[in-house]
C-alpha cells in the first residue's frame, strides 16, 4: 500500500517510494510497478500527474482527480508558486554553508538546449566517517536542504555534482566509490535524495497546503547512524500564500 499523505475530491498527495517510477516512459525502461497503476488500484478513479520525481528519489508526490486540477497544479509549478524542500546526502562539506547554483541545465537529452535552472541549498550537519577511501583515511558527508526554484530534469542532482558535492547513490552523477562504500558499511542501496516538503494553494479554494513526507526507514537509520536529525529544522517562508501553513499530515479541507 501507497503512503498518501493527503486526499480530497481534487488532489492526492503520496509518499513516493524511493526505486519505484512514477509512470511509464522510454526513459525509464521496464520495471516490475509504477505507481500511478499501484495508486489507481487503491484508490480507483481517474488519475493525473501534476509533476513528477525521478525513479530513485522519495518523497511528497501530487496526483489530481481531473486534467483541470492537474493543469492548475501545473500552472503553478511553471509559475514558480510552489515552494519545494528536498533532503540529500552528499559526499564533502559544502561551503559556504549556504549558496546558490545558478546554472543552465539541458532536458532529458543532454545535447538539447541549456534553459535557466536554480537551487538554493543549506547545509545542516556533518560528519566524518572514519573509512579509508583512495588516498583519504577518513570521508566527509552533509545533509543538505535544497530547495530548487526551477524543475529541470534531474536538477538537484546535476547541481549538487556540478558543485562537486554530488547526492551520496546518485549512479548517473555521483561517485560509484562512495555509493559502494554507503552499501558495504551502512546498508543502503537507494539515492538519499527526499522530496521531503512541499508548500502550495489548493487548486479548487486556494486554501494554503503544506506537506511533508517522512523518510524511509533507510534514509532515517543514515540519519540516527551519524546522529542528525531534521526535529529543529522549521520551514521558511515560500511564496506569499504559504507563510501561515504549518506542516503536517492534513485529511481535509473544510
Amino acid at each position: 500500500m501507497l503512503d498518501i499523505l493527503y486526499q480530497d475530491d481534487a488532489l492526492l498527495a503520496v509518499n513516493k517510494p524511493a526505486g519505484l517510477p512514477v509512470h511509464r516512459s522510454k526513459l525509464i525502461g521496464p520495471a516490475d510497478a509504477f505507481l500511478v497503476d499501484l495508486l489507481r488500484e487503491q484508490v480507483g478513479g481517474e488519475l493525473f500527474l501534476a509533476h513528477r520525481l525521478d525513479r530513485a528519489t522519495s518523497g511528497v508526490l501530487l496526483v489530481a482527480r481531473s486534467a483541470a486540477v492537474a493543469a492548475a497544479l501545473g500552472e503553478q509549478f511553471m509559475g514558480r508558486e510552489v515552494h519545494k524542500q528536498y533532503l540529500a546526502v552528499v559526499r564533502g562539506w559544502p561551503e559556504p554553508t549556504e549558496g546558490l547554483v545558478d546554472y543552465p541545465l539541458p532536458g532529458s537529452r543532454e545535447t538539447g538546449p541549456r534553459r535557466e535552472a536554480r537551487t538554493h541549498h543549506r547545509r545542516l550537519a556533518t560528519v566524518e566517517v572514519p573509512i579509508a577511501l583512495g588516498r583519504y583515511p577518513q570521508q566527509r558527508y552533509a545533509l543538505v536542504l535544497a530547495e530548487p526554484e526551477t524543475g529541470r530534469f534531474r536538477q538537484i542532482r546535476k547541481h549538487m555534482a556540478h558543485i562537486h558535492h554530488p547526492v551520496i547513490g546518485d549512479c548517473q552523477h555521483g561517485r560509484s566509490d562512495h555509493n559502494r562504500l554507503y552499501k558495504q558499511h551502512f546498508g543502503c542501496h537507494r539515492m538519499l535524495l527526499h522530496a521531503w516538503r512541499l508548500q502550495f494553494a489548493h487548486p479548487v479554494n486556494g486554501a494554503p497546503m503544506a506537506l511533508e513526507a517522512p523518510l524511509d526507514a533507510t534514509f532515517q537509520a543514515v540519519l540516527e547512524r551519524f546522529g542528525w536529525s531534521t526535529a529543529t529544522e522549521t520551514p521558511r517562508a515560500g511564496p506569499p500564500h504559504d507563510r501561515e501553513a504549518g506542516f503536517s499530515r492534513p485529511s481535509a479541507i473544510p
